[in-house]
């Protein structure tokens, strides 16, 4: 039976960190708004399965079986992929791609995206970051600053409620904090001394979206404290990190403007020639294969960043052959992303009478200090730098009652430092569709076609040298650096291929989001993305997208969209 109602004020193509600002902002601004899933539902507290679960309760203890880590061999590689969350990612089999060099694309494929199994540390970028291709001659110049969208992350920040330290550094700003966690009595000692010896290096408490003191405005959405249980990815029951499940997508359903469609495969946006405006969006039913377009007058593309590149990729007219708005063949290039590659550790002779409780969902991390108020080494950017010190048990031999005693004692504390590079967007770091292969349901494969340089390895070693050279200052031992080699794709911080820009010509995106040649399509996902900076980029596509969706309604509402 035809669908009754396929027309609406916007559609929402996504439902994970970024689709669901958009369904939220667009709703209570009075549209009548379509959110499209290609996933199954997944309904706070009611669809997280594991949440509770005890190791025994699980058959493998959380641990997944080789034969199942051989048949997902991508995803399986990710840092919460376990027996307790699987049932959040997609399976690799079931949704190919072509690697024409090796990239591990992660993905979730159910309401609330990958807002269920992120990492949920989130900074604001700076007035540096904005200001960085234009200053070092990079990518081109974002159309936006700072004080642009200085106030939207003061307005997503509240909401989402991140929890952090007045901290001052104009080259991490400032937010609308809950209180902070707490460095233990190590991590303390550590940042003394590193900044005693680098006066022009910070370390600061994390900051994450986690609600240490709930507000009556948290609590209103039915949100609790965080128990630093550090079992996020299973989803959480008390609503205590943000995710779309927990507050975004029920605040657009409490308009009662917004309608949900799940297993719902966008195949393409439909552009009409004559009023030079996408009217809607064609989808596939993921279980029946059946098509139905859907029309709006504007439409929000959040389908995270290469699939939202598939899609405008894969949205082509007799107008557009290339692609939606792509006159100028950039769209789907200049993807770029974070460098994890580089790992450290080491032990600290530190105080054996001291320890910690509980599970602090966040690390103790390092703005970036490599060329961020000038250009000052022979590679471009910097890093972001993250660690930790914990207490594990001591390595012993033994059986009995005198061995189950000392296993119950702390061991000597270790030192984990990991960096979050950023890296510079280039044209041959692109996507495109397979002319060939096709997914099972009829859409082109994506082709990943992206991988590091000479800059990222100068950035690499620079941060050994670096990271090294301060943990000897803070009296640290048996420091060992290594790199992961891991291909680009498993940081899950791909941005780019649709960038915002000044120029039509240079860029597909303006300074509201909207497609320069086609202007009541918006896309406010990492897809949007001009550079990457090296702070995480969650905070900041939010941000984005309620400033945009804000716009847009009001485009709406004055019938200029």
């Amino acid at each position: 039976m035809p669908e009754k109602n396929t027309q609406f004020d916007a559609i929402v193509i996504g439902s994970g960190i970024s689709g669901g600002w958009a369904a939220k902002e667009l709703c209570e601004k009075g549209l009548k708004t379509l959110v499209l899933e290609r996933g199954r539902n997944v309904v706070h507290q009611k669809d997280y399965p594991t949440a509770n679960f005890n190791p025994w309760d699980m058959p493998h203890r959380g641990k997944i079986p080789p034969p199942e880590l051989a048949f997902n061999p991508i995803v399986s590689k990710c840092y919460a992929y376990r027996e307790d969350t699987k049932h959040f990612f997609v399976n690799d089999k079931e949704h190919p791609y072509i690697q024409e060099k090796p990239f591990s694309w992660i993905r979730g494929y159910q309401v609330g995206g990958k807002s269920l199994l992120w990492a949920r540390q989130t900074q604001r970028w700076s007035k540096y970051d904005f200001e960085a291709p234009l200053r070092d001659g990079f990518a081109v110049d974002w159309p936006i600053r700072y004080k642009d969208i200085d106030a939207w992350y003061s307005y997503v920040e509240k909401f989402a409620g991140i929890s952090g330290n007045k901290d001052g550094l104009d080259i991490l700003p400032d937010g609308e904090f809950l209180p902070a966690w707490e460095m233990n009595c190590v991590e303390k000692i550590l940042q003394e001394k590193i900044m005693q010896a680098y006066p022009d290096r910070h370390v600061i408490q994390g900051r994450c979206a986690h609600l240490t003191e709930p507000t009556e405005e948290h609590l209103a959405q039915g949100r609790g404290q965080c128990m630093a249980r550090k079992l996020c990815e299973r989803g959480c029951p008390f609503g205590a990190y943000f995710s779309s499940n927990s507050s975004t997508i029920p605040a657009a359903e409490k308009t009662g403007n917004m309608v949900l469609k799940t297993n719902a495969v966008v195949e393409s946006i439909i552009y009409d020639d004559q009023t030079k405006k996408a009217t809607g969006v064609r989808v596939v039913d993921a279980i029946t294969k059946q098509v139905i377009v859907y029309s709006a007058k504007i439409i929000f593309v959040n389908a995270a960043c290469l699939n939202t590149n598939l899609i405008l990729l894969n949205s082509r007219s007799n107008r557009f052959p290339n692609g939606m708005g792509n006159d100028n063949g950039l769209l789907g290039k200049y993807i770029a992303f974070h460098n994890y590659r580089g790992n450290i550790s080491a032990q600290f002779n530190g105080p054996l009478d001291q320890y910690y409780y509980g599970r602090r969902p966040t690390q103790v991390m390092m703005p970036s200090f490599r060329n961020v108020l000038k250009q000052e080494t022979d590679f471009l950017r910097g890093y972001m730098v993250h660690f930790s010190a914990t207490r594990g048990r001591p390595r012993l031999d033994g059986v009995g009652a005198a061995f189950k005693d000392a296993i119950t004692e702390p061991g000597d504390w270790s030192i984990y430092m990991m960096m979050q590079g950023e890296t510079i967007p280039k044209e041959t770091n692109h996507v495109s569709l397979s002319k060939n292969e096709q997914d099972p349901w009829g859409i082109p494969q994506l082709i990943v076609s992206v991988d590091y340089d000479e800059n990222d390895e100068k950035l690499l070693q620079d941060f050994f040298n670096e990271g090294k050279a301060m943990l000897e200052k803070a009296g640290c031992t048996n420091i060992n650096t290594w790199d992961s080699k891991q291909a680009p794709g498993l940081d899950i911080h791909e941005m780019g291929g649709v960038r915002m820009g000044k120029d039509p010509k240079t860029s597909l995106l303006n300074e509201f989001n909207q497609l320069h040649l086609c202007k009541n399509i918006f896309v406010t996902d990492g897809a949007c993305m001009t550079s990457t900076g090296n702070q995480n980029p969650s905070l900041t596509f939010m941000a984005l997208t309620a400033r945009a969706a804000d716009y847009a309604a009001e485009q709406v509402k004055l019938g200029l969209l």
